[in-house]
């Protein structure tokens, strides 16, 4: 072979390998980065993340042609992990105004939730979670509860069986349970939700008791509600009406060798539980009101709001109340110990915060939350899975979001440090990424002082 075709050949070849090395134009690189694998605890070191519609197409160690890339983030000395879901969050109603709504739910996306369960619904978020999903809507992924299914909305069985269709129907994602069901009513919700297909999470009613809701199945009990009162002895002959503040009042009652039995209950009926700890820390708790109203989160959210939440707390912890601060530490040491022990030897744990609730702000109760769950003794793994692979177990999606995989969707956190040392780090965000979309953190930061800007005028 002569050495002029032998020439033309090896540059046959080579432009072959360029063609099938070129790089799509929406394609967006993140480069020499090291990633979080939140299933194992492991991290992988100088990773290179390609993504492209919304979706992560490559890992490897090296990637071709890194400056063909139109959008090029640099990852060095930062960590990469998925984006967190808030699994008790709430979405604006549809009589608060578009702009405030989209406010909301950009709070959450500034401290890195790709992903919220909204707890109390309305046929307005159904039409939010179709406009999400298709990119309309810059978002978290939505799922959207029921309306609610409460005491006063459902208060015989043909109702329950009505609305439960009705809301199986109308394509929400589970119902939602509020306390005042009665029992047989209850029954029929859970009869008729197995038969249609639709899961049901929340509350757990007085009438309906812990073990009755364990074993009919919750996919989730938020608020870790009713555990309390199932730790007290029959022997006491308790009226469970008189439960205050998810078994406040029976603090003293409550025996903790039952725990246990409980804990293996939720794990027998695969039942997840959100704590929503940050909630009996902040708003049910010895914490004073003017100090956290000085957080500088509290700016984002509108003075009326403020002014509600403050008269809401000392309602509720206030001078006049009754509320005890040395019960409350008993209380609070009881759902410490339950905690941990449906971490240790229950089904699962979801994070969640109940945001926007009494000095919660969207978004940034979510850190608040991961502290709480840290003093139980999760370790900031544990924590973390329950924000990200948890919840895509939970709704049967992993091959869809939860963890940094080829495939998925790309629902990436970009941090300056490691949150497996100190989950701190997740309060400096390089970048979030949503579905394909990046938001460095200086948009991140110009859209909060917007945000700040209008709240402070309403």
């Amino acid at each position: 072979m002569n050495r002029v075709l032998l020439g033309i050949i090896v540059l046959f070849i080579v432009s072959c390998n360029r063609a099938q090395e070129n790089v799509s134009p929406t394609a967006i690189l993140i480069s020499d980065v090291s990633i979080v694998d939140v299933r194992t605890g492991n991290i992988l070191q100088g990773q290179q993340i390609v993504i492209d519609s919304g979706k992560i197409k490559k890992i490897s160690g090296v990637v071709e042609n890194p400056e063909d890339y139109t959008l090029q983030i640099n990852g060095n000395g930062k960590f990469a992990l998925p984006g967190l879901a808030e699994m008790h969050a709430h979405i604006p109603s549809p009589d608060t105004p578009r702009e405030r709504i989209e406010e909301t739910l950009f709070l959450y996306l500034s401290n890195g939730i790709t992903t919220i369960r909204g707890m109390l619904g309305h046929p307005s978020h159904l039409e939010m979670r179709a406009k999400a999903a298709a990119g309309g809507l810059l978002s978290p992924r939505i799922f959207t509860s029921s309306p609610s299914l409460n005491g006063n909305s459902i208060q015989t069985p043909e109702e329950a069986r009505n609305k439960v269709t009705a809301y199986h129907q109308a394509g929400y994602d589970f119902l939602k349970i509020h306390p005042g069901i009665k029992r047989e009513v209850f029954d029929e919700l859970v009869r008729t939700a197995n038969e249609v297909g639709i899961e049901f999470s929340g509350h757990v009613p007085v009438d309906v008791g812990i073990r009755h809701a364990l074993e009919s199945r919750y996919a989730s009990i938020d608020h870790a509600d009713g555990f309390l009162e199932g730790l007290v002895p029959e022997s006491e002959n308790v009226n469970s009406g008189e439960n205050g503040f998810f078994g406040y009042n029976f603090t003293g009652l409550a025996d903790t060798g039952k725990i246990d039995e409980l804990v293996q209950l939720a794990r027998e009926n695969e039942v997840w539980i959100v704590p929503t700890q940050s909630l009996f820390e902040r708003w049910f708790a010895p914490t004073d009101t003017e100090e956290l109203l000085s957080q500088p989160e509290m700016r984002y959210m509108p003075a009326a709001t403020l002014s509600e939440w403050k008269q809401r707390k000392e309602q509720s912890t206030g001078p006049g109340t009754g509320f005890d601060a040395t019960q409350w530490k008993t209380f609070d040491a009881i759902r410490m110990q339950l905690l941990k022990s449906l971490q240790d030897k229950g089904h699962g744990m979801l994070l969640g915060s109940d945001a926007p609730q009494l000095f919660n702000v969207p978004g940034f109760s979510i850190h608040h939350e991961m502290a709480g769950m840290e003093r139980a003794g999760l370790t900031p793994l544990q924590i973390l899975q329950s924000g990200t692979m948890n919840p895509a177990i939970f709704f049967g999606l992993e091959d869809t979001f939860g963890e940094i995989r080829e495939g998925l969707d790309a629902d990436i956190l970009l941090v300056d440090s490691n949150p497996l040392d100190d989950l701190a780090a997740l309060k400096q965000l390089s970048g979030v990424m949503v579905r394909g979309t990046w938001l460095d953190r200086a948009a991140i930061v110009r859209k909060l002082d917007e945000i700040a800007s209008n709240a402070a005028g309403q």
